[in-house]
C-alpha cells in the first residue's frame, strides 16, 4: 500500500481552560485535523518549539506537506511596523516558529498551504508586510463582521492559477474571519485571488515553488471546499507536488 502523506499542522499557543485546568496550551480547531484526514492525509500537530525554530529541518524531514493554520495577529515587529491599537493577542514564539518553518519548507519546495493568518505568515516570512486593521482602509468590517463567526463572500481567482485549480473554480465562495491582510508582497509571491466585495488580496502563490499557496479564507470551515484536499494530493507527490492530478495546469 502507498503510505499516506504526512501533513504537519501548526498549532496556536494560547491560554486555555479545560476541566479543572487553566494553563498555556497548544491548540488547534479539530476542523483542520478532520479535513486533512478526510482527504487521505495523516495530520501531525506541530506546537511552537524553540528547538525546532532553530533547526526546522529536524521536523520537516518527517513531513510531506505543511499547513499553517489561522489564529492570532502576527506581531508587527516581524515586518518592521509598530502595533496598531487593534492588533491584539500576538504570540511572538508562534510567529518565530512558523516563519522559520515556512522559510525552510519553501526552500526545500515542500508543498505548503497557509490559511488566513497562515497566508500572512507566508508573506511576512519573505519580507512582506500586512495591513493591520482593514476597517481603517476599507471603511467596512465585512471580512470579520461578527467576531467568533465566519462570514461569507466570494473570491475571484486568476484563471490557470494554483489557487483556481485548488478551489476547482474561478469564482469561489469562502468562509472569512480576519481584520488584517497582505499589504506589500514578499519576494516571489503573486496575488491570484481577490475578494469580490472590495478587491482585497485573498490568495497568493509562488509559481516557482510547485505547491506554495496562501488563502485568506478558511477552507477547513467549509466541508465542501477542495482546497485542503489539494494540499494532501500534492504532498503525496513529494516536492513540486502541484503537478499531481487535481491541481495540475490545464
Amino acid at each position: 500500500m502507498t503510505p499516506k502523506p504526512v501533513i504537519g499542522i501548526c498549532t496556536a499557543l494560547e491560554r486555555a481552560r479545560w476541566g479543572v485546568w487553566d494553563d498555556r496550551a497548544a491548540l488547534l480547531p479539530y476542523s483542520y485535523v478532520r479535513a486533512v484526514s478526510a482527504a487521505g492525509g495523516v495530520p501531525i500537530l506541530l506546537a511552537p518549539d524553540p528547538a525546532i525554530t532553530a533547526e526546522p529541518d529536524a521536523v520537516l524531514d518527517l513531513l510531506d506537506g505543511l499547513l499553517l493554520a489561522g489564529g492570532a495577529d502576527v506581531d508587527p515587529s516581524r515586518y518592521g511596523a509598530t502595533a496598531h491599537p487593534e492588533t491584539k493577542g500576538t504570540v511572538p514564539d508562534r510567529d518565530d516558529f512558523e516563519i522559520a518553518l515556512s522559510r525552510a519548507a519553501l526552500g526545500r519546495r515542500l508543498p505548503v498551504l497557509g490559511i488566513c493568518r497562515g497566508m500572512q505568515i507566508l508573506n511576512v516570512a519573505r519580507g512582506g508586510t500586512l495591513t493591520q486593521h482593514l476597517p481603517d482602509d476599507l471603511g467596512h468590517e465585512d471580512h470579520r463582521h461578527t467576531p467568533g463567526s465566519f462570514g461569507d463572500h466570494d473570491v475571484e481567482l486568476t484563471p490557470g492559477s494554483l489557487a483556481e485549480r485548488a478551489a476547482k473554480e474561478a469564482r469561489h465562495p469562502t468562509k472569512s474571519h480576519h481584520h488584517q491582510a497582505v499589504a506589500e508582497l514578499g519576494e516571489g509571491w503573486v496575488v491570484t485571488g481577490r475578494a469580490t466585495l472590495d478587491e482585497l488580496p485573498e490568495a497568493i502563490e509562488d509559481p516557482s515553488c510547485g505547491y506554495a499557496l496562501g488563502v485568506q479564507w478558511h477552507p477547513e470551515a467549509d466541508p465542501g471546499s477542495p482546497v485542503i484536499a489539494s494540499l494532501v494530493r500534492a504532498a503525496a507527490q513529494g516536492p513540486d507536488g502541484a503537478a499531481e492530478a487535481g491541481v495540475q495546469a490545464a
